[in-house]
């Protein structure tokens, strides 16, 4: 149905209610119909201009028009295709090669796109905010997945191909995580290794943003990755976190001459949880002979060994006494116990001085236990002493924000099912978790 007041006016005259609603600055609604199928038509076009040649600049003359659908972003609970009576042009300079031109808008639309600008930019916003999938996109802009993701898959590509998103990063943290769980022969290594920025902004806050993901668990990946970045970015990192994987400790030592090292404090409380764990099972194995059984002291306490002892009710520190008190040769759980709270503890001193000091403390007694557990996670605990001290010097610096986009990565895998491809993976991901988009997302 043609607009009332373009039809009965000429052809210079157009309804300014219509242009409004639909929002396209240099285009005018001349009609709005709805198919068969429920999907919303509406017909626009330009104004009539005086228009030059784009290669000789002569003042071209009308050559009538041709109609172009694109598709639009959903209006009104419906799939909507915008048809957009493009004007043709012809260049009446006889030596011009140009010949027959058609107008362009790359605000409308880009030249032989499907989608209009509007509808990319919408389907993009979507995906990050909403966590809307490529197929949920799609059946609401009435079009296959293919057609959704070539229209914004290049437009992810060229921003993430954007270096300037490098800028600022004085915080960088790194993590591993798989994007896949088939054959590696099918589809390549299961390991990726994401880079967080993990800068926090003016008031203190950390806004975790994904910068990029490599295949591959190395020190060789995260070095290669650090050394493409190029010596300014390299020279602006101040601080580097990570997880307790000497791969990433070398590259950092390697590439990042002037960034402390830290420690993770999750995984550090981690190691001593892991120690009293596996010190429960072998005493669980020379008391009892058999792994943990209902009714077995050691095993009814071994979600209570977990927990921080300022958590436990009256009740719980009675469960563990009466676990320790049942077998003389059950001390040495209770002496791992008794240490790795002390190691939890050492994140929960009032002043970074007193932490500093109970973890060293910490560092040179656990080598000299008898218990062959605690043992070696004063050895582990020596080999990163710089990176574990670290921690109390840079503010408790962790790698906290990657563990938050390590959830919102999972969760985007599990929306979409599953990824066959890499790099659309990198995209989706680079996108959802910030890394395209320097303002933080909702979600963290």
């Amino acid at each position: 149905m043609a607009c009332a007041w373009h039809a009965n006016t000429d052809d210079s005259c157009y309804c300014a209610n219509c242009d409004l609603l639909v929002g396209l600055p240099g285009l005018h609604v001349v009609g709005v119909d709805r198919d068969d199928g429920g999907v919303l038509r509406v017909t626009v076009e330009s104004a009539v201009p005086v228009m030059g040649c784009p290669a000789c600049g002569v003042v071209a003359h009308s050559h009538g028009r041709r109609t172009v659908a694109l598709v639009d972003t959903p209006a009104f609970g419906a799939p909507t295709k915008l048809l957009w009576r493009k004007r043709t042009w012809e260049c009446i300079e006889s030596s011009c090669p140009m010949g027959v031109f058609t107008e362009q808008d790359p605000a409308v639309a880009g030249e032989r796109s499907v989608l209009t600008t509007r509808a990319c930019v919408w389907a993009i916003g979507q995906m990050r905010r909403e966590h809307a999938s490529v197929a949920g996109l799609a059946r609401q802009l009435g079009v296959a997945w293919n057609t959704v993701w070539t229209a914004i898959g290049p437009l992810l590509a060229a921003k993430a191909a954007d270096e300037s998103r490098f800028h600022g990063v004085t915080t960088l943290g790194v993590d591993e995580h798989l994007w896949h769980h088939v054959s590696p022969r099918k589809r390549g290594p299961k390991e990726l290794t994401g880079m967080v920025d993990l800068t926090p902004d003016k008031d203190g806050n950390i806004h975790a943003r994904l910068l990029d993901l490599v295949p591959g668990r190395s020190g060789t990946v995260y070095k290669t990755w650090l050394k493409a970045r190029g010596k300014k970015f390299r020279a602006g990192v101040e601080v580097a976190t990570l997880d307790p994987f000497r791969g990433y400790k070398n590259a950092i030592d390697d590439q990042l001459d002037d960034a402390t090292a830290v420690l993770d404090a999750f995984h550090i409380v981690k190691l001593g949880t892991s120690m009293v764990d596996d010190v429960r099972r072998r005493v669980q194995q020379d008391t009892q002979g058999h792994r943990g059984r209902s009714g077995d002291p050691l095993y009814g306490i071994r979600n209570v060994l977990r927990a921080g002892v300022e958590h436990l009710t009256e009740r719980q520190h009675a469960r563990l006494a009466a676990a320790f008190d049942a077998d003389e040769r059950h001390l040495a759980v209770e002496v791992a116990w008794q240490c790795a709270q002390r190691l939890r503890a050492v994140y929960h001193q009032e002043t970074p001085q007193a932490g500093r000091a109970l973890a060293i403390k910490v560092v040179d007694g656990f080598a000299s236990c008898p218990i062959p557990e605690v043992a070696r996670l004063g050895r582990t605990l020596k080999q990163w002493k710089d990176a574990f001290l670290a921690y109390f010097d840079t503010d408790g610096a962790s790698n906290g924000g990657c563990e938050a986009v390590n959830g919102l990565i999972e969760l985007h895998r599990r929306i979409a099912r599953g990824f066959r491809n890499r790099e659309n993976y990198r995209l989706r991901m680079l996108l959802i978790a910030g890394g395209l988009d320097p303002s933080p997302p909702p979600q963290l």
